[in-house]
């Protein structure tokens, strides 16, 4: 069977988790303890990051990104990089955004100074990085609810890997309440939809040793 190496709170793994959810494929998650730099890891993976999926066979793939474009090029049903040129496109551009602008100005500043720093042994958490995610969190689900006041889903009328990316990288940060829904209505709307497909279910039974979620995490009526 293929194993995912992840951990807890990864956006890149967890949207690769909803992928393979999506695809119904089975698969064995293995919690990788990046910073303990584990030399079989590494083989799989020089960069020593996760998420890495390993096929039967044994093939290893590294990138968030790039295994959900390999899976999605390998089980094709359901389609969830769009149909045609300018909609892959648009799906492209808004994974990019997540994965790179919400991560840097958001995830980054929360789960990495919050949760990540614990682990790395990094020090205390940088309460003006803590101040800049809380700041910049209104910018995106902004962004968020103008895409979906003019569509279905944020690529377009389909939901997508720029849903699933999203997603992914919100669960992160709402897993330590740090999503200010009652002030973006259209966005909970939204996420209140991704949270309640099956997909996504698993990672709402995510628990951190000594980082219990708030209470509402599991609710899909939150």
């Amino acid at each position: 069977m293929r194993t995912l190496y992840h951990n807890w709170l990864s956006p890149h793994a967890r949207k690769v988790r909803i992928v393979l959810g999506e695809k119904k494929l089975e698969f064995d998650l293995e919690v990788e303890k990046t910073w303990e730099r584990r030399d079989a890891f590494l083989r799989l993976n020089p960069a020593g990051e996760v998420p890495v999926l390993v096929e039967t066979g044994g093939t290893a793939i590294s990138g968030g990104q790039v295994i959900c474009e390999y899976l999605d090029e390998r089980e094709p049903n359901p389609p969830l990089l769009g149909k045609g040129p300018l909609e892959r496109a648009e799906v492209r551009r808004l994974c990019q955004w997540f994965d790179d602008k919400f991560d840097r100005e958001v995830t980054a500043n929360l789960v990495g100074e919050k949760v990540m720093k614990r682990f790395l042994g990094l020090g205390s958490p940088d309460s003006t990085a803590i101040r800049a995610g809380k700041a910049n969190i209104n910018h995106h689900l902004a962004y968020i609810s103008y895409l979906v006041e003019r569509r279905t889903w944020l690529a377009g009328d389909q939901f997508t890997l720029a849903d699933i990316t999203a997603g992914a990288q919100l669960s992160c940060v709402d897993y330590l309440g740090d999503v200010p829904w009652a002030d973006h209505a259209l966005a909970k709307d939204w996420y209140a939809r991704i949270k309640s497909r099956p997909s996504f279910r698993a990672l709402l039974h995510d628990h951190i040793p000594g980082v219990p979620p708030p209470k509402y995490y599991h609710d899909l009526d939150f």
